[in-house]
């Protein structure tokens, strides 16, 4: 397996990753392809963002993206992660921890201050990988 960054060539894999990631949203493929992910894909060149994909036998079979926010209370940035799925039948088998842990390597070299990650349904997967429990997530929908 080789953890690297997400290129345009990737959008079908991830895509199809994506759509069985979402359950609070429903994807479309129009929107994702014209607005979703030449953004993520320009914040990832940009810096404002780890774009990586886990690739196996030339397939993309998982994916990690995490925003990287500049902040006054903890004196830097901020990287959040935000999604990280893995194809079905491969989870267990270290994928998502070994995105996890390319991700955090990637914060130490861009010296941001913390790796956070708002979650409810895979807290206990990310204790395993060193992260502690700090606060709650609420959000405000604009629709």
């Amino acid at each position: 397996m080789k953890i690297r960054s997400a290129v345009p060539a990737d959008a079908d894999d991830i895509y199809r990753l994506l759509s069985g990631f979402v359950t609070s949203y429903r994807p479309q493929r129009d929107v994702f392809d014209r607005v979703t992910f030449p953004r993520v894909l320009d914040a990832a060149v940009n810096g404002g963002a780890e774009f990586l994909v886990a690739e196996q036998d030339a397939r993309v079979v998982g994916y990690v993206l995490a925003l990287r926010m500049p902040t006054l209370f903890a004196g830097g940035a901020v990287l959040e992660v935000l999604e990280l799925t893995v194809d079905a039948p491969l989870r267990g088998r270290g994928t998502g921890a070994a995105l996890i842990r390319a991700v955090q390597a990637r914060a130490r070299e861009a010296h941001d201050v913390e790796v956070t990650v708002p979650t409810r349904r895979a807290a206990r997967f990310y204790r395993g990988l060193g992260f502690l429990e700090t606060a709650s997530y609420l959000k405000w929908a604009t629709s």
